[in-house]
């Protein structure tokens, strides 16, 4: 057992809430503690799938195990199931923090007009603009 591996009183807890597998065909290479415990391995280093040891499993092996107890919901039961018994313990403290700090947004992001995008409307009587160019620009004066 490596540091960070399930106890066996760890184990002893987790394994009535794991999912019954199937007994058909050939018999398990790698235990679901292995697979378990690769999947905590990398949960608590963050390391990529590919980069998980050998000794737990090969990493696709470890990945399906999860991804299919994701998408089933079992993580969440687990999860779900420890923390009522924790509670029931009285080991968990249920506090709730409440941040009083105010996050003001810029007048931009709040939708405020920017620079050079209000539109005004022009008077009916006054004509397009066009620039004046040579002669016509000393009879204008």
């Amino acid at each position: 057992m490596a540091r960070g591996d399930l106890t066996d009183a760890q184990w002893a807890v987790l394994k009535p809430l794991l999912p019954k597998g199937k007994k058909t065909g050939r018999p398990p290479i790698w235990t679901r503690r292995q697979l378990i415990d690769g999947i905590r391995f990398r949960v608590r280093t963050g390391i990529p799938w590919r980069d998980i040891p050998e000794e737990f499993g090969p990493w696709g092996r470890v990945y399906d195990l999860f991804r299919r107890w994701q998408r089933n919901g079992i993580w969440q039961r687990i999860v779900t199931h420890l923390q009522a018994r924790a509670d029931a313990k009285d080991l968990i403290t249920w506090d709730i923090n409440v941040d009083s700090t105010v996050v003001r947004a810029h007048q931009h992001a709040a939708g405020a007009r920017k620079k050079g995008t209000c539109r005004r409307s022009r008077p009916a009587a006054s004509p397009p603009s066009r620039t004046i160019t040579g002669s016509d620009a000393r009879a204008a004066a």
